[in-house]
This record gives structure tokens, sequence and C-alpha cells, in this order.
């Protein structure tokens, strides 16, 4: 087996004597079993050590492999210039996955941005590791950056780390960096929410028991509203570990300065067929689907319909002769949005009619939400089972005076500031007030916090 040992660490730059300057003291657990985290990982005599980071590059749509012989960095940001590192890189190791991410489709390798800086979430295991060893890290590296791809996205890249580490005979250990919920205190430098703590409760119960599995089960609103920063770091770990049975150990968890810092170890106990955690997923996904496939109303299954047709055999369909008329006489606008593995996969929609009725603007936005939005990928064929679909037909849009004569739940935005223009729709998960319903649509209209902007609400009929 070539994923020897595995630990989940924090990344505080305050946690190094040289920037804490007696501040880190205050988190001694936390420094004492990042030192035995460190020495597990020496002690399994690893020959490459893959890290983690979400302060590496990030992109929305790839995970990004570090390329090139070596990389360095300093604490210079932190005030502690002194302190540096400098490690190499596996290059083999690099060039094999990035061809096995390739071969599998995965949006992952080494294009992109490369400045050989090591970023903070890399430097602090370092400092730890090197302690471990007594010396600079004598072993090469493999330093991944986090994406905005979904959670199965990264759990395959776990898997492909396997793969590759196995391929090439390669002893591995992982290092998963990434400090948990931001939001743990009011005194905290990023405030309170109540999801702060339920997210690191339930991390580190999931991670002590290594229930890989139920890292899925995470919501991304909730996340996102957790201010998590290591969860996919978390998920890229876990599939290094499919089909493996695995021997956790939780060290501590502390959130002292309102950020929660979880330690953990994790080493392989042999093969386990019954934790192949992505394909059993992936079967869930599938089915509940299916059963929503099953119930799904005319205007989702036309949606569903065109979107198949263009992504599969690249042919726009023609509008049904069978279809009610309130599909075929009636115009409005209509916003066609896709969500893969709880996610957004795509949205994209008119805000008036410009077709001749209801059922051609279904056919148009729904190829145009799984190849158009700017923010994905075109929708791959090896998708289409996973896809669930939501289809809002819009009311008239009518100008209001304030925030007031808005709900979140019952009404969508319009914001408009010359010709810049912006639309939320209601009743999203996430969106809880009206001042945050706002922002978003500025935000997706380009128009700053600071400007003013005219306000329309409209109504939706919404279609599962």
């Amino acid at each position: 087996m070539s994923i020897i040992s595995a630990i989940m660490v924090p990344h505080p730059p305050l946690i190094i004597p040289e920037v804490g300057r007696g501040q880190e003291k205050v988190i001694q657990k936390t420094i004492g079993c990042y030192g035995k985290a460190a020495q597990f990982i020496a002690d399994s005599k690893p020959e490459v050590i893959i890290v983690t980071s979400p302060h590496s590059v990030m992109y929305s749509d790839y995970l990004h492999i570090s390329p090139g012989n070596d990389a360095h960095g300093d604490f210079g940001q932190f005030g502690a210039k002194e302190k540096s590192f400098r490690v190499s890189y596996d290059t083999e190791f690099v060039s094999e996955l990035a061809k096995a991410s390739k071969a599998e489709g995965l949006s992952a390798g080494t294009m992109g941005e490369s400045d050989g800086r090591l970023d903070h979430a890399t430097m602090v295991p370092i400092y730890f590791l090197q302690k471990a060893y007594g010396a600079p890290l004598p072993v090469p590296i493999v330093r991944i950056g986090l994406s905005g791809l979904s959670i199965s996205d990264h759990y395959k890249l776990g898997m492909l780390i396997k793969d590759t580490a196995e391929k090439l005979h390669r002893k591995t250990s992982i290092v998963a960096s990434g400090d948990l919920s931001h939001v743990l205190k009011t005194d905290g430098p990023y405030g309170f929410r109540s999801e702060g703590p339920v997210y690191d409760e339930r991390i580190m119960d999931v991670m002590s028991r290594a229930a890989f599995g139920e890292l899925f089960d995470f919501d991304s609103v909730f996340c996102e509203k957790a201010a998590e920063c290591g969860h996919r770091s978390f998920v890229i770990m876990a599939g290094c570990f499919d089909g493996v049975d695995v021997q956790a150990e939780a060290l501590s968890h502390e959130d002292t300065f309102g950020v929660g810092y979880g330690i953990c170890t994790f080493a392989p106990k042999g093969v386990d067929s019954t934790r192949c955690f992505l394909k059993q997923h992936n079967e869930r996904t599938a089915a509940e689907a299916k059963t929503k496939k099953s119930t799904e109303d005319e205007f989702v299954r036309l949606a569903r319909t065109s979107l198949e047709s263009y992504i599969t055999r690249h042919e726009v369909i023609k509008m049904p002769d069978d279809l009610p008329a309130e599909l075929t006489k009636k115009r409005a606008g209509v916003f066609v949005s896709l969500h893969e593995d709880g996610q957004l996969r795509g949205c994209i929609g008119t805000i008036g009619p410009v077709t001749s009725c209801v059922a051609e603007e279904i056919i148009r936005n729904a190829i145009s939400a799984s190849t158009q939005d700017p923010r994905f990928d075109p929708v791959r064929p090896n998708e289409l089972d996973k896809l669930v679909y939501s289809v809002d037909v819009l009311g008239e849009t009518e100008d209001i005076d304030s925030p007031s004569d808005l709900d979140v739940k019952k009404y969508g935005v319009i914001v408009t500031n010359g010709c810049r223009r912006g639309l939320l729709l209601p009743n999203l998960d996430g969106v809880d007030t009206v001042d945050y319903q706002i922002a978003v649509a500025k935000r997706k209209a380009g128009i700053r916090d600071s400007e003013s902007v005219k306000l329309q609400r409209f109504e939706v009929v919404r279609h599962f």
C-alpha cells in the first residue's frame, strides 16, 4: 500500500514563534499535537509528501498542481522574513498525476500561475515537519491547490494521487492543510455565525471516525456560512484512502482566536471494499436524480430533453407537439438552473421573453445553462444522470421604492445602474436577507456596494 500516512492540520501563522511572539503560547495544545502529527509523518518514512493547501493557486474550475523543480517562501508578510523555507518538488509524481487527471477527464494539472513561492498554508506544516526531521525537509513534496469544482472532483483527485503513488511504487504521505470555521466567536477576527460551531463539531466527529463518506453530506451553502477553508483539502486526503480501512485519531481541537484548529492522524489498515465512497455517492446521487426525473413536470422535462439532446448529439430539439397551452401560448422570461452534488452547475435565463413562447425560452436557456454559463465548464455527457433541474418562469417586473418592498422568499430582485443590470431569483439557499439579496445582484452586475440602484421586483413560478 503506497499511501502510508496522513494528517489533517491547521495553518495559523501565529503558531510560529517568530510570528506569534508569545501569542502562540495560548494555543499550546495545538502546538504540542501539531508536533505529534508531524512526527507521525516522519516516523512513517515517506518518499514524497503531498500537501493540499487552500492558499496555493486556486481557480474556480481547475485543480492546480504546482510545477517546477522547487519552491521557496518566508513569513515576511507576517513580520518574520527571517523564517524561510525551500523545498524540492517530486517532478515525476507531478507529471504522472497530471497525466492521470487528463486521462480521467478531471480538470487538474500544472497549467496556470507559478512563481515558485510557497504559501503560508504549506509553510506552517513544513515548519513542524522540519522540526520532526531535525533538519530541512529531506523529502520532496507535491503541492496542490483547491478549487471551486465539486466535492466529487476533489475526492477523485485523491483517488488519482493514490493510483499515481502505486504506479510509481512511491511511499506517500498526505498533509491536508486547512483551518476549520472562521466564525466561532463574536470577538474573533470574522465574528460569529451559528453555523461555525456546528461545522467544527461535525467535521471533527467525521474525521475522528474516518467516516469519509459523510464529507459529501456537507451542504455547500452551510460550509460557506461556516466560513471554513479546509473542507476540500480534507476531501482530497480522504480520496487517497478510497477502498481502504483507516485508523484515525483526533489529537486536538481549539478555537481560542475564533478560528477552529483541528488535528487528526490517519493510517491505513488494509483493503476494505465497503469504503469506496465516491462510487457509493455517485450511485446514490444517480438514484436520487432518477427519482426526481420520474416526478418532474412538463417544464422540467422539456429542459432536460433539450439539454440532453444538445450535449449528446449537438442537436437543438424542435418544440414538441403535445405541450400544454401554458408552454406554447404564453410568453415570459425563463431561468433554467442546474445542480450537481448539491452545488450549482449552471444557470442562465432571460429577464423578459425573447422567443415566441415559454417552451422555446426553456429549450434555448437549458442549452445555455449547460454550455454558456461563464462560471462553469460545459456539462459533460457523464454528468447527465446526476443533474437536478429547476425552471423559473418569471412574472411581470414592477418598480419599487425601497428594499422594504422586497421579500427574499417571494420576490426576485433586479438592480439597475445605467447600463449595468443584475438579477437574483427568489427563495435561494443561503440568501436569507434582503440586503444580501441586493448585494449579490449588484455583484453580478459589477455594481459597487456604495453605488445607488433602481430596484424592481418580480415573482416566479418554480418548477422542479
